[in-house]
């Protein structure tokens, strides 16, 4: 079928204010599920409790990213904040990139010895200014081994009761797994918070669909509740990989002329390999009628 190419492809066709389903992460759209919500709390529990690393993994796509940002954006005025939004694998000196992202200023030929006493010195005085310090890292399933032994003798610098900088890596199940290695146990002793988010069950994934409906200013009715079951079927719950179905699926019924997208709608984009993940999905199940999604 002929696709026309638009951001706005089909919003005034169902009457929308905004695509529902961009893959773009925007915390307008955060979805709380009871594991999203879990993970947010393990977040703020952490950050409480001075934890020395925060660890928050999940699958490709599963939203840690975008709540991650709603978290920081939550976070009183007395958090300083460091954020690497890619982790570098390649690193074989962690202060190169963690002092850009506190902002602090390190002429370019300091060595490690001058760099450390730097970052040594930012966080004292950050602690005197009543200001705690939290580095986040996001995709930190790409560190080495070396580069997280070096994160955590930065977290070893403390006033003997308070930590000061705080730890908080986000990755894929891989950074779990990694951590847990033997040769990796003083790291793993520091982890005082973690929480994996797992992909979404198809009730939650029916719940997700209306939702972001609701917030573009669409009705769940948009999709039957069949179609959202092929989606679930078809992304396995991952948010990253529904909202790109939906999306799809979205499109084809505006080009299709239907105000409503329907089960036939979902299989004719995993039919015509529109949909990447299409090899998730299995056989067509026999559905006599639908309804709305929610």
């Amino acid at each position: 079928m002929n696709m026309i190419r638009t951001p706005d492809i089909y919003t005034e066709h169902f009457g929308l204010a905004q695509r529902p389903f961009s893959l773009v992460p925007d915390p307008e759209f955060l979805f709380w599920s009871p594991a999203h919500r879990g993970a947010f709390a393990m977040l703020q529990y952490g950050l409480m409790t001075r934890a020395p690393i925060t660890l928050l993994t999940g699958e490709i796509g599963a939203g840690k990213t975008t709540l991650v940002h709603h978290f920081l954006a939550t976070l009183d005025e007395d958090v300083t904040v460091g954020l690497i939004a890619n982790a570098r694998p390649d690193s074989t000196d962690v202060l190169r990139w963690v002092l850009p992202s506190l902002s602090v200023d390190v002429p370019r030929d300091a060595d490690e010895a001058e760099r450390f006493d730097r970052f040594q010195s930012f966080l004292i005085d950050e602690y005197g200014a009543g200001r705690r310090v939290v580095l986040v890292i996001d995709e930190a399933q790409n560190l080495s081994r070396a580069a997280l032994e070096e994160l955590r003798m930065l977290t070893n610098i403390n006033t003997n009761k308070d930590e000061l900088l705080q730890l908080v890596l986000v990755g894929q199940p891989e950074l779990r797994d990694r951590v847990r290695a033997p040769d990796l146990i003083q790291f793993a002793q520091r982890v005082a918070a973690n929480y994996h988010v797992p992909a979404m069950d198809g009730e939650t994934v029916l719940r997700y669909i209306a939702h972001r409906l609701r917030v573009a200013g669409g009705k769940p009715g948009m999709f039957s509740r069949q179609a959202a079951e092929e989606v679930f079927r078809a992304s396995g719950g991952v948010p990253r990989l529904v909202n790109q179905l939906c999306d799809l699926a979205m499109t084809y019924a505006f080009a299709n002329g239907t105000a409503q997208v329907r089960r036939a709608t979902v299989r004719q984009v995993l039919d015509d390999g529109a949909f990447f993940a299409a090899g998730r999905h299995g056989p067509t199940p026999t559905t006599p009628s639908e309804g709305p999604a929610q």
